[in-house]
């Protein structure tokens, strides 16, 4: 118990520190003089250690965040922004497609910084691209979103990943191909080929959804159906946001669930092929740094789910949270995915459980009691952080993601063998790519036929911060009464 509250003092203070410093800059005094206080503290009375180390960890965190802050923004183009430029470097992402722009992230072969490239849909580039710049180099300009009406900090937002310049419409050439990481390029190269697989045999907006679900593939599928999707509250399977992979894991979980376990061993069996399995779709997506986010708290989900060691595998999410936070302290404010990440995993962890039992009035059959457990428990946890950063209040989300969500795997499975088996022989991938566009003609019918509802979402002038920290400590009781309920009847029984 006190290696816990040691644990958890740590975490705390590193956490608060790097969230204050995201605020406010206290510099690195005000950290020296935390480390200092808690040495007077701890040597006048030994029986202060958890709070002199919660404020050494705090200390750890501001100095890991002023670290990060300044050793980013330390560039050789700053004195060039107004100006126009000629630049060498590579494409060190897979390019963005919107519907009438490309947008690809350039790093500069002699200072390695990233700038954010907006071009036109042709020609093509790819990730591993040698090209040239020139163009006006520009600092990135805050906005106000248009559908929510609030104040975007998009600085910061591309900040966090270490793009602190943008460029519109520069004239590019491609010098060369190949020259990013190999193993990144043939896994791109793979999923291009899948797309391309997917496009054949499925139209448009279909096939573009579909690749979002299954490959993360940044295809458009049109402004007013994206806004349709906010609408009903289901933008999360759109793109494989941390959100959407935390669901997949819990589906793929289930699907493994089915396996024998009257052993021990096959349990294990049973964990390190859902981890395998996690693993490998993280790579062939791309494994990108929100992906790789996302599939380390999914993973912890399969391993709760699995073990049924909830406390457990609750240290094992905040230790996982210590060290992405360690390696990039700037996501725990201003990255949304990874915010999404933390609160779905939570809520997967500790509200399925206290859900399920109230909810066995729905069948188990084809999964249908675990989906909408898993619905219910992340749709009510992650509510008021939505609220707060959107304003957005969808009436109609908890009925469309459980119509929605009980589709997933089934359009996954079909869709995935629609992409595959053209590598093989076209014929075999129809019947697969039937399937698959009928449950996409399903979910996108559900989506444009719920945002045409007069009530399906009310939009909030604000939604203030003291709420949120209000409603997740109400949270906090409810489990918290309601595991020592739960814990009181064992006992009692």
């Amino acid at each position: 118990m006190f290696r816990d509250s040691l644990l958890y003092a740590f975490l705390g203070g590193f956490v608060g520190g790097i969230f204050v410093q995201s605020f406010t800059d206290f510099g690195v005094g005000f950290a020296m003089f935390l480390v200092l206080l808690g040495a007077v503290l701890f040597l006048a009375n030994k029986k202060s250690l958890i709070f002199s180390l919660f404020l050494f960890s705090a200390a750890l965190g501001i100095f890991r965040y002023d670290f990060a802050d300044e050793s980013s923004a330390r560039s050789a183009l700053d004195s060039y922004v107004g100006q126009s430029v000629a630049l060498e470097g590579l494409i060190i992402d897979e390019p963005d497609e919107r519907e009438s722009v490309t947008r690809i992230v350039f790093q500069e072969k002699n200072v390695e910084t990233k700038i954010l490239i907006t071009t036109n849909r042709e020609p093509s580039y790819a990730y591993g691209d040698r090209v040239s710049v020139r163009g006006k180099l520009e600092k990135p300009k805050n906005f106000t979103d248009e559908v929510t009406l609030r104040d975007v900090d998009y600085k910061t937002y591309l900040a966090k990943d270490g793009i602190y310049y943008d460029m519109f419409l520069p004239n590019i050439e491609i010098l060369a191909h190949g020259e990013g990481n190999l193993v990144v390029e043939e896994l791109f190269a793979f999923k291009h080929a899948f797309i391309e697989n997917v496009n054949r045999l499925i139209p448009q907006p279909h096939a573009a959804l579909l690749c979002g679900l299954v490959v993360g593939a940044k295809q458009s599928l049109g402004k007013k159906l994206l806004d349709d999707f906010r609408t009903v509250g289901v933008i999360h399977v759109v793109v494989l946001s941390g959100y959407n992979i935390t669901i997949i894991a819990y589906f793929i979980d289930w699907l493994l669930s089915r396996m024998p376990t009257r052993t021990g061993g096959r349990k294990n069996t049973r964990l390190i092929i859902a981890a395998s399995a996690m693993i490998l779709f993280a790579l062939m997506v791309g494994a990108s740094a929100t992906v790789v986010r996302a599939t380390i708290m999914a993973l912890l989900v399969v391993l709760a789910h699995g073990t049924g060691r909830m406390y457990a595998v609750t240290r094992a999410l905040l230790i996982a949270g210590f060290f992405m936070l360690f390696h990039n302290p700037k996501i725990l404010v201003f990255d949304v995915s990874f915010q999404l990440s933390f609160l779905a995993t939570v809520g997967l962890i500790y509200f399925s459980p206290l859900i399920e039992p109230r909810v066995k009035w729905i069948t188990e059959r084809w999964g249908t009691r675990e989906i909408a457990v898993a619905t219910v428990a992340t749709q009510l946890f992650v509510l008021p952080f939505l609220l707060y950063k959107t304003g957005i209040l969808s009436l109609v989300s908890l009925p469309v993601n459980l119509l929605i969500l009980a589709a997933i795997p089934l359009t996954m499975l079909f869709g995935f063998l629609a992409g595959m088996l053209p590598f093989i022989w076209s014929t075999l991938a129809l019947p697969f790519a039937y399937a698959a566009y009928a449950f996409l003609a399903y979910e996108l019918a559900v989506v444009e036929w719920f945002a045409q509802l007069p009530f399906a979402a009310v939009a909030l002038a604000s939604f203030p911060l003291w709420l949120v920290v209000f409603w997740y400590a109400g949270y906090c009781a409810l489990i918290w009464r309601l595991r020592a309920k739960n814990s009181a009847q064992l006992l009692s029984s």
